[in-house]
């Protein structure tokens, strides 16, 4: 299945900040939808790229192929990372974006069912920002994310991607 790049536009109050995109790395289509319509009901407008497995979330950073034109210097301002994904779990996805020095510092949400404190132990340890368990309500579930959203996307200054090269 091919991944999509999903725009919401609303035309009320816009959150939309230009070039911050976000990353949702989420192999249910259920929670996929159910987290870009959470985005949409907190006007939060930005890009959301879709990755449905953790090889291919690898990829979007690290592969050239299928990738050319996109920009280094643009990371995504928040990466929401499943755990239980497909070819390559979360976890694993997470520890090859804190090896890299162009992707140590790209902000990641454990976003998840989860609630194994081992999961939660081993998510901080390797380097995640933050981690959420999904709630099972949506209103819930729609509060926590225009929060994170909000925050990741508006107010968080993540360090530039090129100043780390040099």
């Amino acid at each position: 299945m091919e991944s999509q790049i999903t725009k919401i536009r609303v035309p009320v109050e816009d959150y939309t900040i230009p070039n911050k995109t976000i990353l949702l790395v989420e192999d249910n289509p259920q929670d996929e939808e159910l987290t870009i319509r959470a985005l949409r009901k907190s006007n939060i407008m930005n890009t959301v790229v879709v990755k449905r497995d953790g090889q291919e979330a690898l990829d979007y950073f690290f592969d050239d192929n299928g990738h050319e034109n996109r920009n280094l210097d643009a990371m995504p301002a928040v990466v929401l990372l499943d755990l239980k994904l497909p070819k390559l779990d979360g976890l694993q996805v997470l520890s090859a974006l804190r090896s890299n020095p162009l992707t140590a510092h790209v902000p990641v949400v454990i976003l998840t069912s989860s609630k194994e404190e081992r999961d939660v132990a081993e998510g901080y340890r390797i380097g995640a920002n933050s981690y959420i368990c999904k709630p099972v309500d949506f209103e819930k579930f729609a509060e926590a994310i225009g929060r994170l959203g909000m925050y990741w996307v508006l107010l968080n200054e993540a360090p530039r991607a090129h100043s780390e090269r040099r």
